[in-house]
């Protein structure tokens, strides 16, 4: 594993101050003093699960670009970017649920909104679509969904589209789900106590994709960032760039989900 150069830490300190506002104001947006009931936190579901869908999409991007996933095998460029990658989507695609079966977290997180009786028709809807299409955008425009989730995917995939490794890097790494405050974690364990159990999957996703964000994947995902920009000062430029985008796409998604609690 690679380890960060002074300098490249200095970079990463750089950004993480110059969207430290954007990362405020997302984790105290005002859509958490709405969450009072467990009917609103299923709402917020069936909007933030786009994010957590299009998070594996920016995850297997990195993969198809910085690994070999064609035949014939050719050894990857950068070996340590490679291994870096391989060892988050190892996490994220093929973790376990709490039976201690390989899960992906978006099933992770499907299976708790099933469980609370979250509406999925949405994402069903739109899953069913990519699979016809085999194209996320057609998909956007074939389903009758808010227009802050058509934005927000819409904006994932054109980053996924700009073939800018360093952008996708960006967008991955500063869009992680440590923007979820841990006041969310207590909203959704109060709302918990009071409906038996009935959010105790989806208390398990938060628990396992946040500590394995805050304790593996988030320092990857920094050491990533280092490995592909070097000292490159345009691709620390792009980083800071998309990280910044990335963050206010969150927001107006963030105002969509505030919006449809009405």
């Amino acid at each position: 594993m690679i380890q960060l150069s002074h300098a490249a830490r200095g970079r990463l300190n750089e950004i993480e101050q110059s969207i430290l506002s954007l990362r405020i104001e997302l984790l105290e947006h005002p859509v958490y003093d709405r969450l009072e009931n467990l009917d609103a936190l299923r709402c917020f579901m069936q909007y933030h699960v786009f994010a957590v869908w299009d998070f594996m999409s920016l995850l297997k991007a990195l993969q198809q670009r910085m690994t070999c996933v064609s035949i014939p095998w050719v050894p990857p460029e950068n070996r340590e970017a490679c291994r870096l990658v391989n060892e988050i989507v190892l996490g994220e695609e093929s973790d376990l649920d709490p039976a201690g079966r390989p899960a992906s977290h978006f099933d992770l997180y499907l299976e708790s909104m099933r469980t609370c009786q979250a509406p999925t028709p949405w994402i069903d809807q739109f899953l069913n679509r990519v699979r016809i299409d085999g194209n996320a955008l057609i998909a956007l425009n074939a389903c009758d969904l808010p227009q802050s989730i058509r934005t927000f995917v819409g904006y994932t995939f054109s980053v996924i589209r700009s073939d800018d490794v360093c952008a996708i890097a960006s967008a991955f790494t500063f869009g992680r789900e440590d923007l979820l405050p841990g006041v969310f974690q207590r909203i959704v364990e109060h709302l918990d106590a009071g409906h038996g159990g009935i959010l105790a999957n989806f208390r398990y996703y938060l628990d396992r994709h946040i500590q394995l964000d805050a304790d593996e994947h988030g320092p990857m995902a920094a050491q990533l960032i280092a490995s592909l920009c070097g000292e490159d000062e345009e691709r620390w430029e792009c980083v800071l760039k998309t990280a910044k985008a990335s963050l206010e796409q969150r927001l107006a998604l963030w105002d969509g989900i505030l919006a449809g609690l009405g």
